[in-house]
């Protein structure tokens, strides 16, 4: 298997030069773009998608998109707008947020329907890090019937530094009551610094590891985590809390939360395995 997963990453490249931009309209004056790789039909289709503020380009994504689709299956790999007109680059932390997390739970579902209209009656969902976690709101809410499976790599919750999230999030909804526009600077993820909306910062929030532990229990699809065992972004006892949950999960020894480097190998093989438990698409 490692050996063919090898020859799949020596003719990566020339793959890329198949892929269809796609841009479409995810609100007014909000376009947003993904890359389309067309792959076998008889394959569910794998909406793969980057992590916090992050864009397609990430180098775990981008090489996992490109051995996907030379194992055979169609990605499509987009770029969250972060309210941001066809965003290209990642967003840095000092920058101004006006995104929320439901926006991005939308623009999932956009590209899911997209998918749809392309013909792929099954589609599984693969996030990396906080794309992970955007993945199963997506799934908490009303996911479609086309949406088979998910895979999480990496799955961590909405982390915020030392201070206390209920008094955070009382302290976000007292100033959503009164109506207050001013940007909060608050922690978030990897960002010691990040000034946002008070609604779209508390969307993020919300999602400590017990909302996201309830979230990944219920979700109504087959499901697959992915860990590396040397992920030092992670939570403390967040690997062992995952476990508690009883989700499929596999833990990569020696790998980070970017599962770089020999590692980038187990995580395609790992993937891949986890895709070939669906059921093929009827032949046309």
């Amino acid at each position: 298997m490692r050996a063919y997963l090898l020859c799949l990453l020596i003719w990566m490249f020339p793959a890329a030069a198949h892929a269809e931009l796609v841009q479409q309209l995810m609100r007014p004056g909000i376009p947003a773009s993904a890359d389309y790789l067309i792959g076998e039909h008889s394959k569910p289709a794998v909406l793969l998608l980057h992590g916090f503020l992050q864009t397609r380009e990430f180098s775990t994504v981008a090489s996992l998109a490109r051995g996907l689709h030379d194992a055979g299956y169609t990605v499509l790999s987009p770029t969250l707008s972060l309210n941001i007109p066809d965003r290209k680059q990642s967003l840095a932390c000092e920058a101004i947020h006006k995104h929320s997390l439901d926006d991005d739970v939308a623009e999932i579902g956009h590209w899911i329907q997209w998918l749809k209209s392309r013909g792929h009656p099954a589609i599984v969902l693969l996030g990396h890090s906080f794309g992970s976690m955007q993945l199963l709101a997506y799934l908490s809410a009303k996911p479609d019937a086309a949406v088979k499976g998910y895979i999480g790599t990496s799955l961590i919750e909405a982390q915020i530094g030392p201070i206390d999230r209920p008094t955070l999030i009382a302290q976000l909804e007292n100033l959503i009551l009164g109506k207050q526009r001013a940007l909060v600077d608050q922690s978030l993820s990897i960002c010691i610094k990040y000034p946002s909306t008070p609604e779209g910062l508390l969307s993020y929030v919300r999602w400590d590891q017990a909302r996201v532990l309830a979230s990944l229990k219920q979700t109504p699809v087959g499901k697959m985590l992915i860990m590396g065992d040397s992920d030092e972004m992670l939570g403390r006892g967040w690997l062992k809390a995952l476990q508690h949950v009883q989700a499929p999960m596999v833990l990569i020894k020696g790998a980070n939360h970017f599962m770089d480097g020999e590692h980038e190998f187990d995580l395609l093989e790992h993937s891949l395995r986890h895709l070939e438990t669906f059921r093929s698409a009827p032949s046309r």
